[in-house]
C-alpha cells in the first residue's frame, strides 16, 4: 500500500514516518510541506493512502481536496476544529487528534488497510465529506480554483460577481472569471451577507459593485456594475439590495 504525509509540519510528518516504519506492507512514498506539493505528488505517485493535514499555509486540506480528481483514501490530522473532526468521521477512514499515540495511528492505518483490501476508492466518498463541510455555516474568505493547470487563490475582496453556469459557477473577480464546481446555495451561505447579495437564482452581487439599477419588464431589473458588467435582478433580489441599501 502505497502511503504520501501532506503536513506543513516537520515533526509531525517525522512521527508519522516513524509510526509507519514500522509496518512492512507500507511503502512510504513521499512528504509535502503544503497543498500545492501535496497535489502534484498525488498526480505522480498515485498513493492508495495520504495523511492530510487540516491547516496548512497556502491552501488548507479542504480546499486542497477540492482539488483533486479520483483521490486516494484520506485520514486527516488535525490540531483542532472539533466540529469538523464529527463530519470527518462519518465519510472519511478516519481522523487523527494531534498529538496522537501509536496504538491510535495503528487503528487508524488498520481501518485504511480493511478499506483499500475490499475496494478501490470511490471519488464520491471525498465528494460526500466535502458535502459535510460545505453545510457548516462558516463564513469564506478566499476560494481555491484551478484555470489552465494553475492554480488561483482567490481573495473574497476580489470576487465582483458569482454567475450559475449548470453543475457550475463562473467566478467573476479582478483578476479574470474562473469556473468552480460549486453550487450557488453554497456561495449564498458562506460569503459575508454583508457584502454579497443573491439578487437572481443565476447571480450573486458585492454590494458595493452595485453602480445603478434599470427597470427591465414588469418585475425585474438589471444591475449596472462598477465594471460595466450587468447582472440579471429579480423582484426578490430587488427587495434585498433595497433593504441593504436603504434606498
Amino acid at each position: 500500500m502505497k502511503v504520501i504525509i501532506i503536513e506543513d509540519e516537520a515533526p509531525a510528518r517525522a512521527i508519522i514516518k516513524s509510526f509507519l516504519k514500522e509496518h512492512t506492507d507500507i511503502k512510504f512514498c513521499g512528504e509535502f510541506s503544503n497543498g500545492f506539493d501535496g497535489i502534484k505528488g498525488i498526480k505522480e505517485l498515485n498513493p492508495d493512502l495520504i495523511f492530510l493535514d487540516v491547516q496548512m499555509p497556502k491552501i488548507t486540506g479542504f480546499e486542497m481536496l477540492e482539488l483533486i480528481e479520483n483521490p486516494p483514501e484520506i485520514i486527516f490530522t488535525t490540531a483542532y476544529d472539533q466540529f469538523a473532526i464529527k463530519a470527518f468521521e462519518m465519510n472519511a477512514v478516519d481522523y487523527l487528534l494531534k498529538p496522537f499515540a501509536k496504538d491510535r495511528f495503528k487503528q487508524a492505518l488498520d481501518k485504511a488497510k480493511a478499506k483499500i483490501s475490499e475496494q478501490k476508492q470511490e471519488p464520491e466518498k471525498v465528494k460526500q465529506v466535502m458535502a459535510q463541510i460545505d453545510e457548516k455555516p462558516d463564513t469564506i474568505f478566499r476560494i481555491v480554483a484551478k484555470k489552465l493547470g494553475q492554480i488561483h487563490v482567490i481573495p473574497v475582496e476580489n470576487l465582483l460577481f458569482i454567475e450559475a453556469k449548470d453543475d457550475y459557477v463562473m467566478l467573476h473577480t479582478s483578476d479574470g472569471k474562473f469556473l468552480k464546481e460549486k453550487t450557488m446555495k453554497y456561495y449564498e451561505a458562506h460569503l459575508d451577507a454583508q457584502q454579497f447579495v443573491r439578487v437572481h437564482r443565476s447571480y450573486i452581487v458585492r454590494i458595493d459593485q452595485v453602480k445603478r439599477l434599470e427597470p427591465y419588464g414588469k418585475s425585474s431589473y438589471i444591475a449596472i456594475l462598477s465594471n460595466g458588467q450587468k447582472a440579471n435582478v429579480s423582484l426578490n433580489g430587488y427587495k434585498k439590495l433595497k433593504e441593504v441599501l436603504s434606498f
